[in-house]
């Protein structure tokens, strides 16, 4: 069927380009200069309009900040979405993962370079207040994908904690992944997708006690 999506008029597409020159502006400060040492004055005149033009765009600081990731976290959900019928949560998790990280790279360029993305996601970690709203959004994803979670696995999430749990324990992963990537200072998405998914690789035989796979084959056991 073919696609009669009407195009963005001039209007929109103005308006579309302020916002992404607002995101930019603030992305590339907050990485060069530090997130509390930029003020919403600084990203307007950067971006060469008025303080009032960006609150029309943006509630805040952090709303501009976390813009972008917001577009990667609703890939990854939708991916979950997706996934098919039966898929263990993990697998589906994982294969999810794998399908928006595929994607994401092209509609992050359509905003903001993905290289500065990137390389803003590697500034949160050393910055307190960054660093205490992206645990706060970790923690309200999570929630968002246990609840699709459970509804795959036809499970009332009030009831049945294990749809919390098992996006608790992946969520956890990913974000051991991240802080280990971050302090190597590698801010490319190769390199985060990599050693993700070799702490993923650990996953499941540490939570079904299989140590010798989870640690490595041909290690020694202790003598009983």
């Amino acid at each position: 069927m073919a696609d009669t999506a009407t195009p963005p008029g001039l209007r929109e597409r103005k308006k579309r380009r302020t916002r992404d020159t607002l995101l930019r502006s603030a992305l590339e400060l907050f990485t060069d200069r530090g997130y509390e040492e930029t003020t919403v004055d600084d990203i307007a005149e950067t971006a060469d309009v008025s303080q009032r033009t960006f609150f029309r765009y943006f509630a805040s600081k952090e709303d501009a900040a976390f813009f972008v990731a917001r577009l990667a976290e609703s890939h990854f959900v939708e991916a979950v979405r997706r996934r098919p019928p039966g898929e263990a949560p993990l697998d589906a998790m994982r294969q999810a993962l794998d399908e928006s990280w595929d994607t994401i790279g092209e509609a992050v360029e359509r905003l903001v370079p993905l290289e500065l993305h990137m390389r803003f996601y590697q500034v949160i970690e050393s910055t307190p207040a960054l660093l205490a709203a992206h645990l706060r959004r970790a923690a309200e994803l999570e929630e968002e994908i246990a609840r699709v979670v459970a509804d795959r696995e036809g499970l009332d999430l009030d009831a049945d904690p294990r749809p919390r749990v098992v996006v608790a324990v992946f969520g956890a992963v990913i974000r051991v992944a991240e802080r280990i990537w971050s302090a190597r200072g590698d801010a490319s998405l190769a390199a985060l997708r990599e050693l993700a998914a070799a702490h993923l690789d650990q996953v499941e035989p540490a939570l079904t006690g299989d140590r010798q796979s989870a640690h490595g084959a041909g290690r020694a056991e202790p003598t009983p």
